[in-house]
């Protein structure tokens, strides 16, 4: 996959099959765009999905709408690259492309990217105050030459699947239902810091990883989850939280022990994924008492994994 950062900056000549959104968070509703461009290479078209560098603020009164990311930039770039794209191309949330006419939005996509088939969901707005809808599309299309897909959106029981809903299901800790949305186990990815080494001298270490200020976490507590780590994967134990045993309580950290391994690893990258909730972030009076918690915590984990 080609990361293009600025529409101006896109050099394919050819023909291109291309979805458009946020995709603040891969879901299956995503996934299935995706597959819908992919088709396309029958007919010798680029895939390419446009996105914006970052999800526009939502305003309700004086309140702002939590807009903390299913996954950062970083994480969104890393997936889609192994979902076998041509391009992606991220557009700046700019004053010209916020104030954009729908029709003007739509020719650039065509003069620029040479949009020959689009794909999007059927509630799908777009341009200046997100007045375009897919009924303009339909027109454009047939004005413009490029061919139009609409598809309904998947729905999980009767509820549309959205990263909105995926964020409430992740705020409330609802770990496995919120993967069933997703399609894929939700994660957290970034590189391995040191931290203070007490669980080492306990005898359990254990990697850091310091998530942005931006990423959604689910609630503070203990997760079974895996690690992967140098294309190798492991069971692991993570605890989202401050730490408050044995830390300050200030700094936000997804903490993981990893079952049956002791090599050094830091500054390596790895992606922690959420299985199942075990319990939530506790202060223990000691350091004994911590490890014995974190050893049973260690079972459940274990068994989590023989029965899966």
């Amino acid at each position: 996959m080609i990361y293009v950062k600025g529409i101006e900056k896109f050099s394919w000549e050819g023909p291109t099959a291309i979805t458009i959104g946020k995709f603040d968070g891969i879901h299956r509703g995503h996934e299935l765009l995706v597959s819908k461009i992919h088709a396309q290479a029958i007919h010798e078209m680029a895939a390419v999905m446009v996105t914006f560098d970052h999800s526009p603020r939502v305003i309700l009164g004086k309140e702002a709408k939590d807009d903390r990311n299913l996954v950062t930039a970083a994480e969104r770039s890393m997936l889609l690259s192994k979902q076998g794209l041509d391009f992606l191309v991220e557009l700046p949330f700019s004053d010209e492309i916020i104030h954009m006419e729908a029709e003007d939005f739509v020719a650039m996509l065509c003069e620029r990217l040479h949009m020959k088939y689009l794909v999007v969901g059927d509630d799908f707005h777009f341009g200046y105050q997100g007045r375009g809808d897919v009924a303009l599309l339909a027109q454009l299309s047939k004005r413009m030459g490029f061919t139009l897909e609409v598809i309904e959106k998947l729905k999980d029981a009767s509820r549309e699947i959205s990263s909105s809903y995926v964020r409430e299901e992740i705020r409330r800790g609802e770990i496995h239902h919120a993967n069933e949305l997703l399609g894929h186990p939700y994660f957290v990815w970034g590189e391995i810091t040191h931290g203070n080494h007490i669980g080492t001298g306990m005898g359990l270490p254990t990697i850091n990883i310091l998530p942005p200020s931006d990423k959604l976490l689910p609630p503070f507590g203990v997760y079974v989850t895996t690690v992967e780590v140098e294309g190798r994967v492991y069971h692991g134990i993570t605890d989202v939280g401050t730490k408050p045993t044995v830390a300050d309580g200030k700094d936000v950290v997804v903490e993981t022990h990893i079952l049956d391994f002791s090599s050094n690893i830091y500054g390596e990258t790895a992606m922690i994924r959420f299985f199942e909730y075990v319990r939530p972030e506790m202060k223990f009076d000691s350091l004994d008492a911590l490890k014995r918690q974190i050893e049973q915590d260690k079972k459940r984990a274990v068994l989590f994994f023989k029965t899966q």
